[in-house]
């Protein structure tokens, strides 16, 4: 029978790349936190990409804050990643969460960043993540459900998260869409 340090160790001997990925105020990120939290992780990163632009999303990033309790590190970077990500979390018995990649493209896209370089940013960030033992957790929406944008900028976005959501399914181990806070496990 194996020890209890073993089986840590085969936990931690591949990465783990996950895509959680539903509607708007479904429950995502709770369900990513919960993953990572059951996780025998010697240390959570916390990636936030969004922007207190406002009042009211001052009050959504504080009350994230402090349903992560301590047991988080945070890395509040709305356009610089991969660049920013500390080299130490990028290791095996760690896990990072990165919430959320629509916010992220949308930083992008304000800051007039490309298309083509914003999947070569998203792809940069995957190959990150593919140290051995690492987990990584990362957050979109779903675009492909509702109506076709009337204007060429929500049909740029839409068209854009929707690329950047298939590279990053292609890549993960595993896939999550949730629905009013149920999850279902595509991949």
């Amino acid at each position: 029978m194996a020890s209890s340090s073993s089986r840590r160790d085969e936990a931690f001997s591949s990465p783990r790349r996950v895509l959680i990925t539903g509607g708007a105020r479904a429950g995502k990120s709770r369900f990513a936190q919960g993953l990572a939290e059951q996780g025998p992780y010697r240390n959570r990163l916390f990636v936030a990409t969004a922007v207190a632009c406002d009042p009211e999303m001052e009050e959504r990033i504080t009350l994230h804050r402090r349903s992560r309790n301590g047991l988080w590190k945070t890395l509040e970077e709305p356009i610089r990643l991969p660049e920013r990500l500390p080299k130490k979390f990028l290791s095996s018995g760690n896990v990072i969460l990165l919430d959320c990649l629509p916010t992220f493209v949308t930083n992008l896209l304000l800051a007039g960043v490309s298309p083509a370089k914003i999947q070569k940013r998203v792809q940069r960030i995957l190959q990150l993540c593919r140290q051995p033992g690492l987990t990584s957790l990362f957050i979109s929406n779903e675009v492909g459900l509702g109506i076709v944008p009337d204007n060429p900028v929500g049909r740029e976005f839409r068209d854009l998260l929707g690329a950047v959501n298939q590279q990053v399914a292609q890549a993960a181990d595993e896939v999550y869409f949730l629905v009013s806070g149920i999850p279902m496990r595509l991949k």
